[in-house]
């Protein structure tokens, strides 16, 4: 038999429609006292606005700054992770409390009145199936009877009863003033109690008042004489369970929300005296890497976090010892190689001085000592390029080097390099060329330091090119130009690469140096970059070759953005000129380096195969 069971009805929740008003502040029109203070008066209304608006930005400001505020405070993430499980953990336990509640109120409730409906119902069904047969008169007379002293009858709960008939030919209706209507009964309890013959019962809404409260509505068929069916309903009032439940919510949101505040509190609380000496530490952390080594942490109590700071100021105090060790050490050595370097100077003039006349009058030598003057003269040479070297490393560790700044046509200055190295590659058959990207290369430099720096970096690659052709490659942007030197020999690999700046690092120490390199050339190089505020980079790669790429800004007061060559350079054969025995010849008779740049670099070789 099918028991078409529900739950109460909750009230719905009641809106309230707020009205506004807008205010739009007047034209100002004609002139005069009465128009200047209407000014006035449009004046202030839009600096109110202003004012208005004023809370609004700060909030919206705010909520942009929420991002980096979650990102950077220990304290915001702790007691939202707080606030948000506390919310999570209240809701679950409001929730499932919400339903025991529920479900134990109307269980009570419904336990009363359930046995005072099935014998209510009971006891008219038997009157009216005893009752004898009579007209239409009697049998409204029974009804109106019967129901009236069932409605007068105690019932601890408040009732109240309609009597539909099943049939719709029939027309007889019962209900006390007519203050349940029939479309109150649901359809599904309605069906099932004309097609059984038990008590069934639904949850319905009854209307009270212009609002819908909760009930329950226990239904059985009747006979009425002489043999009609009828539906009988008992409706009872369930508002005041609905009552109860309401001040129970009420009490758990209540209480959620004092357990949420409490613990939000609590967390926020916990998470400071965490992590403000936290926050102390990193602070003295970014002082401490600033150079400020003296700074300490404020240590109060014995805890862990005390602990740690003891360990930290320990920790600082070795850290600040070994560094001004270090410091003092380092300033020892500068001022060693600075001093020996200068006391070096004056013996070697001299040997040098002896050397040469040695080497002037080698002609008049035997073949054993002819040998021995040329190799003192070579090591004098040598000597004296790496204790200027010395020099100069120690003017850079001392802070003492400074730019001569004018000037200079960057494609002009690296056709002079390529001219002074033409003697060194054409001993090893290395052929040079230029390659030219752009048009406007004129950028303030020193001209002394940039052309150290490509002298070495095209005699490195011609050492390391094994006979292949050396490419010197020089481009421009609007803020920056940028030279690179690009060999197609050994190459290297990438950790090589990342110790190639290094000062008297050499990737093959057994390997012999043609050009008679201080091994400090390279170094020199990155601090005169350095000077000049550019860049110096380095790729390569084992059996493709090498590349080294020198980007310069055009103004020392105005930053390049980017590089105006890739690393590698992207270039074709084709672009490439090279030098030719005709430049070497036309400088050599005196022509201006404006007309070897121009006229001394062979046109592009197109014969030849791009070794890349």
């Amino acid at each position: 038999m099918p028991d078409p069971r529900g739950e109460p009805d909750e009230d719905p929740a009641g809106e309230e429609d707020a009205g506004e008003s807008d205010e739009r502040p007047g034209d100002v029109a004609g002139a005069g006292p009465s128009g200047e203070r209407a000014a006035r008066g449009a004046g202030e209304a839009a600096a109110g606005s202003r004012r208005r608006r004023g809370p609004l930005r700060n909030t919206a400001r705010k909520a942009r700054d929420f991002p980096k505020l979650w990102s950077r405070s220990l304290l915001i993430r702790a007691v939202s992770f707080t606030g948000v499980l506390t919310l999570i953990g209240t809701g679950l336990v409001a929730a499932f409390l919400t339903q025991q509640v529920t479900t134990g109120l109307f269980q009570e409730q419904f336990s009363r009145v359930e046995g005072e409906a099935t014998q209510g119902l009971v006891e008219i069904r038997n009157t009216f199936a005893s009752a004898p047969s009579g007209d239409r008169t009697e049998t409204e007379t029974l009804v109106t009877n019967t129901l009236d002293a069932m409605q007068g009858s105690e019932s601890q709960e408040r009732r109240e009863f309609i009597l539909v008939p099943i049939d719709p030919t029939e027309n007889l209706y019962a209900s006390p003033q007519h203050s349940i209507d029939p479309e109150t009964i649901p359809d599904e309890l309605a069906q099932t109690v004309a097609e059984g013959s038990g008590q069934y019962w639904q949850s319905v809404g009854i209307e009270r008042d212009g609002e819908t409260v909760p009930g329950v509505a226990f239904g059985t068929q009747l006979t009425l004489p002489p043999g009609n069916a009828y539906a009988l309903y008992f409706i009872y009032d369930f508002s005041s369970v609905q009552e109860s439940l309401n001040f129970v919510l009420r009490v758990l949101l209540i209480a959620g929300v004092t357990i949420l505040v409490m613990n939000m509190a609590i967390a926020a609380w916990v998470a400071r005296s965490v992590v403000s000496p936290i926050s102390q530490a990193a602070e003295v952390s970014e002082r401490i890497a600033a150079g400020q080594l003296d700074q300490r942490l404020d240590v109060r109590g014995r805890d862990e976090i005390a602990r740690l700071g003891v360990s930290f100021n320990k920790m600082a105090s070795n850290l600040q010892d070994q560094i001004t060790q270090l410091a003092n050490l380092s300033k020892m050595q500068q001022r060693f190689v600075s001093d020996v370097s200068h006391e070096l100077r004056t013996p070697l003039t001299t040997v040098r001085m002896a050397a040469e006349v040695l080497h002037e009058s080698r002609d008049d030598f035997d073949p054993v000592n002819q040998r021995s003057a040329e190799l003192l003269h070579h090591q004098v040479e040598r000597f004296q390029a790496l204790l200027a070297d010395l020099l100069e490393m120690s003017r850079f560790d001392a802070g003492a080097a400074e730019l001569a700044v004018s000037e200079v046509d960057l494609k002009q200055l690296c056709s002079e390099v390529l001219l002074t190295a033409y003697p060194l590659a054409e001993q090893s058959n290395t052929q040079l060329s230029l390659v030219v990207q752009g048009e406007d290369f004129i950028a303030d430099v020193d001209p002394r330091r940039i052309s150290r720096i490509l002298r070495n970096l095209v005699n490195n690659a011609i050492e390391h090119s094994e006979s292949r052709p050396v490419d010197l490659i020089v481009a421009s942007s609007p803020t920056a130009v940028g030279v690179a030197v690009r060999d197609h020999g050994i190459g290297m690999s990438p950790a090589e690469v990342s110790h190639v700046f290094h000062r008297f690092w050499r990737a093959d120490p057994a390997r012999a140096r043609t050009t008679g390199g201080s091994g400090l050339g390279l170094s020199i190089a990155t601090e005169d970059t350095r000077l000049h505020q550019g860049a110096l980079d380095a790729w390569g790669q084992k059996g493709q070759g090498s590349c080294f790429r020198l980007v310069l800004p055009r103004s020392q007061e105005v930053p390049y953005r980017a590089s105006p060559l890739a690393l590698p350079p992207v270039y074709r054969a084709t672009d490439r000129q090279y030098v030719s025995e005709e430049m070497i010849a036309e400088t050599g008779e005196g022509h201006s380096h404006d007309r070897v740049t121009e006229q001394a670099l062979d046109q592009p070789d197109q014969s030849k195969e791009d070794p890349q």
